[in-house]
């Protein structure tokens, strides 16, 4: 697997290196279009609408319509945006796992330890386990602010994305609302349906039938002959493709004692603390960050 971030998860002063590793993969089968009459590729050009130009994709900048006005963001301008170059995951909460409705979960990634020691990495996974919590994190991927559930899944760290809490839609459906009457018998024979079918969930039972038939339709062409050489089907290649372990252990105790030291006597300004190796981490200026992120989560 390929790391597809590196940075560290933070909370208090407490500083855990981690590498991400997308959790998931789409096992569906890639397909590219070609012209029913010869096989040949079919490309499409980035073509401008003022000039009748052929862009390449370093010349592309993003652009906002609002209806009236538009507004182009260069890729320098994304560039001064303060998260767009992030390297934490940042701990706002502990919540009760039962708290993350799970409408709100989007892709997973699964977190490496990274660095000399993985004690600091062990001792937030076992916290995590004994308190049977998930934390709430805030994050950076991809030039986007993101938000993010980290939970335990066997010995592992997993960081789940979240949808923000404006991305998800109310509904009201007005069926849903019915008073429609429901009799005794029809709940009891409801019931007993779904005792014929309970049973623990195993994933490993099912398959996508669709692409398991698709498969072997591709292998039967394959075996039979029915096929194209396939740089007969490329035309003119575009020009523009898309295509120290106990030093570690004592900076780990310091920077615990002053995370509690600084939260208990947060309003007053006492317990302040610091460490310098890659388990520990300065607070000040970013425990105000990290209190203007919650006023505004």
């Amino acid at each position: 697997m390929r790391a597809v971030w590196t940075g560290a998860i933070t909370f208090g002063l407490v500083n855990v290196p981690v590498k991400a590793y997308s959790a998931v993969e789409d096992h569906d089968i890639s397909f590219h279009q070609v012209h029913d009459a010869d096989g040949g590729r079919i490309r499409y050009e980035r073509k401008c609408e003022v000039c009748g130009k052929k862009v390449e994709y370093k010349n592309i900048d993003k652009a906002y319509d609002d209806g009236d006005e538009t507004v182009i963001i260069t890729e320098e301008d994304l560039e001064t945006l303060p998260e767009a170059s992030n390297q934490e995951i940042e701990v706002v909460q502990f919540v009760p796992s039962e708290q993350v409705d799970p409408i709100m979960l989007e892709r997973s990634y699964y977190l490496e330890p990274e660095g000399k020691s993985p004690k600091s990495y062990l001792l937030l996974r076992q916290t995590l386990e004994d308190t049977d919590r998930i934390a709430i994190v805030q994050f950076a991927l991809r030039q986007k602010t993101r938000l993010g559930a980290l939970r335990v899944r066997g010995k592992v760290l997993v960081l789940q994305g979240l949808l923000w809490a404006d991305e998800v839609r109310e509904v009201d459906f007005k069926g849903a609302k019915s008073r429609a009457k429901i009799s005794d018998q029809e709940l009891k024979l409801s019931a007993a349906l779904v005792d014929q079918f309970a049973s623990d969930f195993t994933p490993e039972d099912f398959e996508d039938e669709y692409q398991v038939e698709l498969r072997k339709l591709i292998d039967a062409k394959l075996e039979a002959g029915d096929t194209l050489d396939t740089e007969a089907t490329f035309g003119e290649t575009p020009e523009d493709s898309d295509e120290g372990e106990d030093a570690d252990v004592i900076d780990l105790m310091e920077a615990l004692k002053a995370s509690l030291d600084k939260k208990r006597g947060g309003k007053s300004g006492s317990g302040k603390g610091s460490g310098k190796s890659g388990s520990s981490k300065s607070g000040s200026s970013k425990s105000k960050k990290s209190s203007a992120k919650k006023k505004g989560a």
